[in-house]
C-alpha cells in the first residue's frame, strides 16, 4: 500500500511533547492536535498526551543555548567558512546523527539573528562540531565577524535536516549514490559517514558550483567514496550528463539508495527522473526561525489545507512535493 506515514523526529525524546501540544497542533497525538479520541500514528512507545499530563498539560523545556569557543575558522575563497566549535560532550553526543543541525549567532546580537546550520562533522573524544557556513545574508555576515577563540552562541540539538531518515539508516552492505550540489556537500558528510559504516560503498556525484574546489574532499576519500564531478542543473534541468550516468548505473548496479543534498530544484527533478524504483533521502531545504514549529516559517501548504510544519515533520521524500502548493 503507497501511503503517506506521518512521524515527528522528537517524538518520545526528552522535547516531547513540546509548544505545539499546548496549542493543539501536535503532528502526532490525536488527543493534542483536536480529537476526542485516541488515535495515535507512528507510536515512539511513549503516550505523548500522558507526557503532557503529567507535565502539568504544559510543554517540557525547549532546547538550551550554549556559549561555545570558536577553535578553528577557515576560509575558502570569500563566500565558505568552516568553524571548529567547542561544544558540551552531551551536546556533542546528541549532534552525532544524520540530519542534525544548530542555530548559531554572534552573542552580540539579539535571538532573532540565529541561523539554522547544519552540522558537518563531529569528534566526541575532543568535543567539537564542525560546520561550514555561505556567507549570504544579515545573519551569516554576523557570524562571519567572529574570529578565533570568540564566543559564540549555539542552541540544540534539532535533527530534522534530513528527510527520510529512516531510508538511511536501513541502508546496509549495498552500494549508495550520493548527489550535492553547493553548500550542501556540508549536511552530505553525515549522511555519508552513516552509510560507509554500514558497510555500503558510497558513489558521490559532486556539482562543487559555485565553489572552485570540493571543500568536503578529504571527508570523501576517508569513506573511500568515488568521486565524480557533474554539472547537476542546467536551464532547471538535470543535465544531460548526469541522466545518462543514472540511466547506465541503474541497469548495471544494484543501488540501494540515493541521496541528494542541494536545492529544492535538483531533488524535485530527481525524484521526478527516478520515479519509485529506488529508495531515496535528500535534505530538507525548509527555511526555518525558531527550529519547534511555532513562528510558522517552516510551514509549508499541500492540498486539503493540510500544513506540514517541516522543521519537525518527518516523511518520505516523494511526499515533499506532491500536493504541494507553490503560491
Amino acid at each position: 500500500m503507497n501511503y503517506e506515514i506521518r512521524d515527528c523526529i522528537d517524538a518520545g525524546t526528552e522535547y516531547c511533547p513540546c509548544h505545539l501540544a499546548e496549542t493543539g497542533d501536535c503532528i502526532l497525538c490525536s488527543q493534542l492536535s483536536g480529537k476526542t479520541f485516541c488515535d495515535c500514528v507512528n507510536w515512539k512507545g511513549v503516550c505523548i498526551y500522558q507526557e503532557y499530563i503529567w507535565n502539568g498539560s504544559k510543554a517540557k523545556l525547549g532546547r538550551k543555548s550554549f556559549s561555545c569557543k570558536i577553535l578553528k575558522k577557515e576560509m575558502h575563497g570569500e563566500k565558505l567558512m568552516i568553524l571548529t566549535i567547542l561544544t558540551p560532550i552531551s551536546l556533542v553526543k546528541e549532534l552525532s546523527r544524520p540530519g542534525s543541525y544548530v542555530f548559531l549567532r554572534d552573542p552580540k546580537k539579539p535571538s532573532f539573528y540565529e541561523a539554522p546550520i547544519s552540522i558537518m562533522d563531529i569528534n566526541i573524544e575532543e568535543n567539537w562540531v564542525k560546520v561550514a557556513i555561505e556567507i549570504k545574508g544579515a545573519k551569516t555576515k554576523t557570524i562571519n565577524s567572529l574570529i578565533e577563540d570568540e564566543k559564540i552562541l549555539l542552541r540544540g540539538p534539532f535533527w530534522n535536516g534530513d528527510l527520510g531518515l529512516k531510508n538511511i539508516n536501513k541502508s546496509k552492505k549495498g552500494t549508495c549514490i550520493l548527489i550535492a550540489r553547493g553548500i550542501g556537500a556540508a549536511p552530505l558528510v553525515s549522511v555519508m559517514q552513516k552509510l560507509y559504516k554500514n558497510g555500503n560503498r558510497i558513489i558521490a556525484i559532486i556539482d562543487k558550483t559555485p565553489y572552485k574546489d570540493i571543500f568536503i574532499k578529504d571527508y570523501l576519500e576517508i569513506c573511500n567514496s568515488e568521486i565524480i564531478e557533474y554539472n547537476t542543473l542546467e536551464k532547471g534541468e538535470l543535465s544531460e550528463s548526469l541522466k545518462e550516468y543514472l540511466k547506465n548505473i541503474m541497469k548495471t548496479k544494484n543501488i540501494n539508495l540515493v541521496h541528494c543534498s542541494g536545492p529544492d530544484i535538483l531533488i524535485y527533478k530527481l525524484l521526478a527522473f527516478l520515479g519509485d524504483s529506488i529508495t531515496f533521502s535528500c535534505c530538507n531545504n525548509a527555511k526555518m526561525c525558531c527550529g519547534e514549529g511555532v513562528c510558522g516559517t517552516c510551514s509549508t501548504k499541500f492540498d486539503n489545507d493540510n500544513v506540514k510544519k517541516l522543521c519537525k515533520y518527518q516523511i518520505e521524500p516523494k511526499y515533499l512535493f506532491e500536493g504541494r502548493r507553490f503560491i
